[in-house]
């Protein structure tokens, strides 16, 4: 059954706020993270230091088992610092075909940082393991420098939230190690990798060198991201950091967030995963090939196919009309991403604008 007109049915959130399922990023800074930046004790970060960035620091490398931590605006600023110190060794860095340093965060890898950033095929998040080992360099060559550093995502925005499994992660980091390379991790979302598979993010974060993690998605903060790894990593991540416009000053402010975030969001992640997989379960009901597998996290990818006229942007489109905010994450999928403001009914209303969106309903 097709979808009906927009013009025929009324919106389903009135003149309320739309559901919006584009981003975790649109999550708001709750109450108490509100009052902890007012109420914030703050100095010079890039002079004698902020007391509340360092806090913060110290906790967000304590949650990742690495010796010390820097606070960045973005995690694609701390991707950046963290090619920047690594492309010391060499010229190049292996990333999965799909991975967000590659495909959406404007080539800084390979224009601000010097790596030849080179993607390796890849699926489900993972990189081929034998494609992995033929493209590792261990020292110059006529073809080259050696390999720098080896970059993975969990969980894997556009796998569609996976947590790449522990075993995979090790194979990459014993054969990156072997060839003298650095291993990254951009844990954008490593809490959420971790709630998945039931560990703590610091053993996810054992299998690199080095690892970013964002306090804006899921955790709701304003702003913020971590960049973990050892004392002397930091040490020239600090120098980098300033040198992409990242010395920050009375940065405090912002940082008081962050703490609250990793000491009050973590516990409701949970809420995202079930509410994820309640839509997923929903959608599958009448039209299994519409989302695939099970989400791992709280991501959900929508696979519209060749069927659905004007494929994801138009998709999108009409159930933007409805009051539903979605993303297309290709020209025939769209990504659904729950977080802390959307709750039971919201997820019952989205299910069913989807259903009559892509003419998959009952």
């Amino acid at each position: 059954m097709s979808a009906s007109p927009a013009s025929d049915r009324a919106p389903v959130t009135g003149a309320g706020r739309p559901i919006d399922l584009r981003s975790d990023t649109v999550t708001e800074p709750t109450e108490a993270m509100r009052e902890a930046m007012r109420m914030a004790v703050v100095g010079d970060d890039g002079l004698d230091g902020d007391p509340t960035v360092r806090e913060l620091e110290a906790v967000g490398a304590a949650a990742m088992g690495k010796e010390d931590a820097l606070f960045v605006t973005s995690g694609t600023m701390g991707n950046l610092v963290a090619a920047l110190v690594h492309a010391g060794r060499g010229g190049e860095a292996l990333v999965d075909e799909h991975a967000h340093v590659a495909r959406s965060e404007g080539g800084g890898i390979s224009r601000l940082a010097g790596l030849m950033c080179t993607a390796v095929r890849s699926h489900d998040g993972m990189m081929d393991l034998d494609a992995l080992a033929a493209s590792m360099r261990g020292d110059y060559s006529r073809h080259g420098a050696p390999t720098a550093m080896v970059v993975v995502e969990t969980s894997h925005n556009h796998a569609g939230g996976r947590a790449l499994p522990l075993p995979y992660l090790a194979a990459v980091s014993e054969r990156a190690r072997a060839a003298g390379a650095a291993v990254h991790i951009d844990g954008a979302r490593i809490f959420n990798a971790a709630l998945a598979q039931g560990v703590p993010p610091a053993a996810i974060a054992a299998f690199g060198d080095t690892v970013t993690f964002c306090l804006s998605k899921g955790l709701s903060a304003p702003m913020g991201s971590i960049l973990a790894g050892s004392r002397d990593f930091v040490v020239r991540a600090r120098s980098y950091r300033r040198m992409v416009g990242g010395g920050l000053r009375q940065a405090g402010c912002v940082a008081a967030a962050g703490l609250v975030a990793l000491r009050d969001m973590l516990g409701r992640l949970a809420d995202d995963h079930r509410r994820a997989h309640v839509l997923w379960a929903s959608l599958r009901t009448p039209t299994p090939a519409l989302v695939g597998n099970a989400p791992d996290t709280n991501i959900v990818l929508v696979h519209l196919g060749a069927s659905n006229p004007g494929g994801a942007t138009a998709c999108a489109a009409r159930l933007s009309a409805r009051g539903i905010l979605v993303r297309p994450r290709d020209a025939d999928t769209l990504r659904i991403v729950i977080h802390r403001h959307i709750d039971d009914d919201a997820i019952r209303v989205a299910a069913a604008e989807i259903a009559l969106a892509t003419g998959s309903e009952h």
